[in-house]
């Protein structure tokens, strides 16, 4: 059976402040088929984004009088977003709402869920949150990858929840140095992709040099993921619940 490839690439952009070109530049230099972002900012930024790149974006939906969770899913064509839904994490910080942008995707041949995280920064939170990612991210099924930050490196509970149910892309495949936070001077790998055990991670590395030093305070991590062909047409799929 045909294999189909996949880039993924998990990125916090620190709300565009860099400048949205500068952002969409760096990445744009990854060649991503699908982008999981974080700390997306405003509205308008976050379209601007998906315009400059060139890829279909699915965020949360508006909703007045209540603060966004920042997450959002962007794929390029051939790939294409299928229902996507946003779920909040109770228990987080009231001016900083978490949770995980759910989008299914689907492409040559292909379907997937991709999913968009981002955790709290307290410990407890933190733990409560992944508990949460972990329960949604076992009803979705196969095949699936999850990619965002954690707040926290791969040692930590968060980390060792996600990894009783996927797999590390970077414990699977990594190579280079590994750490994504700060930018500047990296020194803990806090952003992370996981992937269900049906998907074979053929490369996983963080992304480094040229403007991705200063377009963020995160450094992307990009995983090439290899995926096996549906035997018939791929699907919508049912909206994430």
């Amino acid at each position: 059976m045909a294999a189909v490839g996949l880039r993924v690439v998990a990125y916090n952009v620190r709300g565009f402040r860099a400048g949205v070109g500068r952002v969409a530049e760096a990445a744009s230099s990854l060649r991503p088929d699908v982008l999981l972002l974080q700390e997306t900012g405003g509205r308008l930024a976050l379209r601007r984004f998906a315009r400059a790149v060139g890829m279909a974006v699915a965020a949360d939906s508006p909703c007045p009088f209540r603060r966004r969770v920042k997450d959002a899913v962007l794929t390029r064509p051939p790939w294409r977003l299928g229902p996507h839904r946003l779920h909040r994490f109770p228990g987080s910080a009231r001016w900083y709402p978490r949770g995980a942008l759910v989008a299914r995707v689907l492409g040559p041949g292909v379907a997937l869920w991709a999913v968009s995280f981002h955790l709290g920064l307290r410990p407890v939170e933190r733990r409560g949150h992944a508990a949460l990612l972990r329960e949604l991210l076992s009803g979705l099924g196969d095949p699936l990858v999850a990619g965002g930050d954690l707040n926290e490196g791969p040692d930590g509970r968060a980390a060792s929840l996600l990894r009783a149910v996927l797999v590390d892309a970077w414990e699977a495949a990594g190579s280079g140095a590994g750490p994504t936070f700060p930018a500047r001077q990296p020194a803990v790998r806090i952003d992370h992709i996981y992937v269900s055990r049906t998907l074979l991670v053929e490369r996983c590395a963080v992304a480094d040099g040229g403007s991705l030093r200063v377009a963020s305070d995160h450094l992307p991590v990009v995983a090439d993921l290899s995926l096996r062909r549906l035997d018939g047409p791929a699907t919508k799929g049912a909206a994430p619940r």
